[in-house]
Formats: C-alpha cells, structure tokens, sequence
C-alpha cells in the first residue's frame, strides 16, 4: 500500500491536546491518531449514505410483497456483485 503525506495545519492548543491523547490513549504516534480518526469518519459517512437510501426506498412508494423466486434473483444478483469485485 502506498503511503501518502498531508501536511496540516493547527493552533497550538488542539495540537497540545493531540499530543496529550496520542500520549494516554495507546496510540504509537499522530499519524495513527488521524489515521483513526479519519476511518472512523469514512465510516460514518458510508452509514450515513446508506440510511439515505434506505430511507429514499421507504419513502419510494407502495411496497409490493416479494416471492421467493424474487428473493433468489437478488441473491444471485449479490454473488455475482462480489465475485466480480474480487476478480478486480
């Protein structure tokens, strides 16, 4: 994996309390408290985009009642999704 460098800016108090955190709460250096930090806000952003969509089917329309043949179209439909991811 290719590691790139970004170079921020901060007042020196945020920085203080940075270095304090880094420094009790188990983290080796700075770069893996924002390393962590910015997971942490990917994955939110990824939750957040799914209960928009969740909500936007919700409120798409009547629902219909699915069949069982229904349910493994879009199971099959699933597994080919994901085989070809894993083959990219």
């Amino acid at each position: 994996m290719a590691i790139a460098t970004l170079n921020i800016s901060l007042p020196d108090t945020m920085k203080a309390e940075i270095e304090n955190v880094v420094a009790t709460e188990g983290y080796g250096n700075t770069s893996e408290f924002f390393r962590d930090l910015v997971r942490d806000y990917l994955k939110e952003r990824q939750a957040r985009k799914l209960e928009a969509l969740i909500l936007e089917g919700i409120n798409s329309g009547e629902s219909t009642t699915l069949a069982k043949e229904d349910f493994e179209n879009i199971k099959e439909r699933g597994i080919k999704r994901i085989q070809q991811r894993i083959r990219k």
